[in-house]
């Protein structure tokens, strides 16, 4: 489970769509920037291949949430 989740306008004044985000998992922490297409591009290590899927659709479903749906 994604704990910390954050995020913020990847532009100065929200004038073009994209967020970056932050959050940790198992005591490690990840960064990225989320594009309005919905591709996720990491600044950070990734996570690895066995739970990079799951952690996508988190991410996903949080941004759907705090963006899109206020």
């Amino acid at each position: 489970m994604l704990t910390h989740f954050q995020y913020k306008p990847l532009y100065a004044n929200n004038q073009l769509p994209g967020w970056t985000f932050s959050f940790y998992l198992q005591k490690k922490k990840y960064e990225g920037i989320y594009h309005q297409s919905g591709k996720i591009e990491w600044t950070s290590i990734e996570p690895n291949q066995e739970i990079i899927a799951d952690v996508q659709s988190q991410i996903h479903e949080l941004m759907l949430y705090h963006v899109y749906e206020k």
